[in-house]
């Protein structure tokens, strides 16, 4: 699917073994960053999730969803500026936004609008001093083409911002690892990676498909993972450890596959008010340090 000319591909796709080697080494210097996204919090404003977050000890944040005028924090219409504020907002409680998830960058107009959604939510990441933009990818057969024709247009400029662009196990032509693999090889571009999922692997295969089975089809290539746990017959709002997934095992089986560092970040925890979720959060931190630790 990827437009550019078949030596750059070429070039670019033999490129991955060497630079998911260095990626690895550079992420096991780094270690694990345990981090927590607003959407546990995300029916009150954004703040109310930091202040939780932070509360509940953790040292980087996630911007994801909340309570506002829109219910994904960054999107393609939040200005630079806006986002600047929002990212200052988090240092201001003595963390760092490790994740970005900015929703849709509006390919279906067209292309060159795709394009410069995605290079307005990578200017937001930058704004905000933001590492990663994790993206969903898309459920729309007619849109996948364009989609990631979008997202090789704009690896480069991300890498300029120095800001790493992934795709996460979200449904539709990305619900597996396997899948997530042969899109990042499609693109071929050397900041484009996967941001494992392992709740949503059982989600989106009706809990048919175990993330602990999955999890090799990815080695080498994963940038961060969402920790997300899933319960049957279909439910990802819960706490971590609650549910089915063995995260203890998962992470055996990435840190084989070379997955020895990089973010850790809470998606999910089961709903509550302000208090309670933040005491969840505070668990799941406490999980998390003791399984990195192992």
């Amino acid at each position: 699917m990827a437009t550019e000319n078949r030596r750059d591909f070429l070039t670019s796709a033999a490129g991955l073994a060497t630079l998911a080697g260095a990626a690895r080494l550079d992420a096991a210097k780094r270690g694990f960053q345990i981090g927590c996204y607003t959407r546990p919090w995300d029916q009150f404003d954004y703040k109310v999730a930091l202040d939780g977050i932070a509360e509940a000890g953790y040292k980087y944040a996630g911007l994801m969803t909340h309570k506002g005028k829109t219910w994904v924090i960054i999107t393609v219409d939040t200005t630079p500026e806006e986002a600047a504020v929002i990212g200052e907002e988090v240092r201001k409680r003595g963390m760092q936004t490790i994740s970005i998830y900015g929703g849709d960058f509006k390919v279906a107009q067209s292309l060159e609008t795709g394009i410069a959604g995605l290079k307005r939510l990578i200017d937001n990441c930058a704004a905000v001093r933001c590492p990663n933009l994790l993206l969903g990818g898309t459920s729309k057969e007619s849109l996948v083409q364009p989609y990631y024709k979008a997202v090789e247009e704009c690896c480069d400029y991300a890498a300029s911002k120095k800001v790493g662009l992934s795709v996460k196990p979200h449904g539709g032509s990305n619900a597996t690892g396997a899948q997530c693999r042969k899109i990042i090889e499609m693109v071929g571009k050397k900041n484009f990676r996967v941001w494992y999922d392992p709740g949503n692997i059982f989600f989106y295969s009706n809990g048919e498909k175990d993330p602990v089975d999955d999890v090799p089809s990815v080695d080498g290539l994963v940038a961060g993972m969402s920790i997300k746990d899933f319960a049957p017959p279909k439910e990802v709002l819960i706490t971590p450890g609650t549910g089915k997934v063995n995260f203890r095992e998962v992470f055996a089986r990435a840190r084989k596959g070379g997955f020895r560092g990089g973010p850790l970040v809470v998606e999910c925890l089961a709903k509550g008010e302000a208090a309670q979720v933040t005491a969840e959060a505070r668990k799941t931190r406490l999980m998390l340090e003791e399984l990195t630790r192992s």
